[in-house]
């Protein structure tokens, strides 16, 4: 009979649905590869010293730090300072540069 034949590791033994599932992983796998490489050459890294690279303690106050800050209307003037959220719960949120229109 007329029966067809697939070979394993061939891409045409994947299903339709599953070849999309695998491209799309290989598309956010390039993102995130993509977006930490431009941060890094953007930002460049920058100098860590002894003291800077101690962790901390859990409970312990964090050291101030600054950045620069965005809204979904755009960047801020201004950085942002941890110290502007002394007593209040403070929680980063780090997204790739191509899930926005900046």
């Amino acid at each position: 009979g007329g029966r067809a034949t697939l070979r394993h590791g061939s891409s045409t033994c994947l299903p339709p649905a599953r070849k999309d599932r695998d491209m799309r992983r290989l598309v956010l796998a390039a993102a995130i590869a993509t977006g930490l490489a431009g941060t890094l050459a953007i930002g460049g890294a920058a100098p860590v010293s002894a003291q800077d690279s101690q962790l901390l303690a859990v409970g312990e106050m964090a050291p101030d730090f600054a950045l620069p800050g965005a809204t979904r209307y755009g960047a801020l003037e201004d950085p942002i300072r941890l110290s502007d959220y002394r007593g209040e719960t403070v929680v980063l949120a780090f997204f790739f540069r191509v899930r926005t229109r900046g």
